[in-house]
């Protein structure tokens, strides 16, 4: 039978005049993207545990321009689908120099698939009603320059009726697998498939380039929370093959496409993968290797803050892949950090990143541009009384008392006390980067041989997250006056999903003043410091669907949130300027 379009194409990265094209078929096969502009690419499809894939690079589009495109499986037309329900797919490109190009990025997180709408009674999900939106006047100028998807793109843990008939129907599975939770390879891609399939969400995917990055439930919930949970869940005899299984297929669906065409080129899986005929062994070992090399094995690489960073004695080296990435927009970029998989998670040395990987973080913050945005699936800021009782649980993780460090561990997995606020070093570190850039102080840390050149202030700094299924945008405030540029946390979640009721007072209780003076005694009580840093709510907290555009235009930033309604439409929930 002749290979098909089974999943795709997601458009992921348009770099100049290129631009990347991700698909998953039915059978081995050769790939063609044709754009009626005449700019085309093909690649063959690589092979792994009996799945087949390719990723096409085009080349030779047009500076600032949008131009269809056709997918061609064996010189056979695939997409446009025929049936006409949806515009033809299009790539659009930048101008040729982009500095004054405003910048539209659209961004949020945790999508469960619309088949839980109805089993748990769920509002309209918020990417599927920004793609009717779009339908309805698909103008290609109104398009978001890329979609940033901080996590949770598919849940492993939590899966609807159709994938739980699957795993039921499986007859073999490691021992002691949980009967609902997806654990093999093939069990991942019936996942994507699920979510990625629906027809809007597909053709949204198809348009609009997208970068993304995981969060704890593309594995399981807690995922990589303290040392002593990734020892419990490795005794497990179904983890080895879970989270193998989990880092290999999100490695195919979602972090290869985050890569521009000379990346992708260099990347040492993807060689091994296209040099291979059955990619399986090479994508299983990539797997269990990278959890192997991370976290608490990486105890000798502790993230130091920026001052420590700036010493001559040269930062250490993570050996483990790198899922952290950057890319540029005319004059916005954009810094995606993992904050789940690469966590160093020794009690009195934990840090969201190893020491190797802080220090590329630190290089790539600085430069010349006018925004820095940062893409962490986790909060760096949340409510201060969730923030202070997360600070006090971590402090008492590290008592000398077994006791406390139990109970401190069982509130840590119970209360997902488990954000940057529990990882203080982090923290701390990465408000002390915000300062300096925002105050235009001299030298990039990653230079050993001394100052590195003073950048001016960029006109704002701004972290997006998701993961906790609310909604809301944070101002951070500076004890130094010569910080000038604004910091702000803008936190979208879910696009699909939602908190529970009874949580959602107490996430409101965060924010109050008296509870957050309350939390903060707790914590100064097990003798944590200050934060170096005070942050205010400016809009929120809004508790359903939702889905954010934050633009650049000049020197303004500003963002717009948007809920659904209960027939599925978009309303602005909240609208606020970042910049003076």
């Amino acid at each position: 039978m002749p290979a098909q379009l089974l999943i795709g194409p997601l458009l992921r990265r348009v770099v100049g005049t290129r631009a990347t094209v991700w698909v998953e078929t039915t059978a081995p096969a050769v790939v063609t993207v044709r754009t009626a502009g005449g700019a085309t690419g093909t690649a063959p499809t690589f092979c792994a545990y009996d799945h087949h894939y390719a990723l096409v690079v085009v080349t030779g589009l047009t500076p600032e321009s949008a131009t269809t495109y056709q997918v061609l499986i064996d010189d056979e037309v695939t997409w446009p689908l025929p049936d006409g329900r949806f515009p033809p797919s299009v790539i659009r490109t930048r101008a040729a120099d982009d500095r004054d190009q405003p910048v539209r990025l659209l961004f949020g997180s945790c999508r469960e698939t619309t088949q839980h709408a109805t089993t748990r009674r769920l509002p309209p999900d918020a990417l599927d009603a920004y793609a009717r939106r779009i339908l309805a006047d698909p103008d290609p100028a109104g398009l978001p320059d890329l979609l940033v998807m901080l996590g949770d793109q598919v849940y492993a843990d939590e899966t609807s009726p159709t994938v739980k008939r699957l795993l039921r129907r499986r007859r073999r599975r490691p021992a002691g697998a949980p009967s609902d939770q997806v654990v093999s390879f093939d069990e991942y891609t019936k996942l994507y498939l699920e979510s990625w399939g629906d027809p809007e969400i597909r053709w949204l995917l198809s348009t609009v380039p997208s970068v993304m990055i995981f969060d704890d439930h593309e594995i399981i919930d807690d995922w990589n929370t303290s040392a002593s949970w990734r020892t419990e869940m490795r005794a497990q005899p179904w983890w080895a093959e879970r989270i193998a299984s989990g880092l290999a297929s999100y490695w195919v669906y979602q972090h290869l496409g985050n890569l521009d065409p000379d990346e992708i080129a260099a990347d040492p899986v993807f060689v091994k993968v296209r040099a291979a005929e059955d990619a399986t062994e090479v994508l299983r070992e990539f797997g269990a290797r990278v959890d192997t090399e991370s976290g608490p094995a990486h105890g000798t690489e502790v993230s130091r803050s920026s001052a420590d960073v700036d010493s001559s004695r040269p930062p250490e080296r993570a050996d483990s892949y790198q899922w952290s990435y950057s890319l540029d927009l005319g004059r916005t970029r954009l810094v995606m950090l993992d904050t789940r998989c690469s966590r160093v998670l020794q009690p009195g040395r934990r840090a969201m990143l190893p020491a190797g990987e802080w220090s590329w973080f630190v290089d790539r913050a600085h430069g010349d541009y006018d925004h820095l945005v940062i893409g962490s699936s986790l909060p760096w800021l949340l409510p201060p009384g969730i923030h202070h009782v997360e600070a006090w649980n971590e402090q008492l993780a590290d008592s000398p008392r077994s006791w406390v460090v139990a109970l401190a561990e069982w509130l840590r997995r119970g209360l997902d006390l488990e954000h940057w606020g529990a990882f203080r070093r982090s923290f701390d570190g990465l408000g002390a980067l915000f300062a300096r850039i925002g105050s235009g102080a001299p030298g990039t840390p990653g230079d050993r041989k001394g100052a590195g050149p003073a950048y001016p202030p960029p006109a704002s700094i701004n972290v997006l997250s998701g993961d906790v299924h609310h909604s809301y945008v944070a101002r951070v405030r500076f004890a130094d006056p010569g910080v000038r540029t604004p910091v702000h946390q803008l936190t979208c979640s879910p696009f699909h999903n939602q908190v529970p009721a009874g949580l959602r007072p107490l996430m409101r209780l965060g924010w109050a003043r008296g509870p957050a003076g309350a939390a903060r005694a707790l914590a100064r009580a097990v003798g944590v410091p200050r934060p170096a840093v005070k942050w205010r709510k400016l809009a929120g907290p809004y508790f359903g669907n939702a889905v954010a555009t934050l633009t650049h235009a000049g020197r303004d930033a500003e963002v717009v949130m948007e809920g659904t309604t209960s027939d599925g439409h978009l309303r602005k929930v909240a609208h606020h300027h970042l910049t003076p």
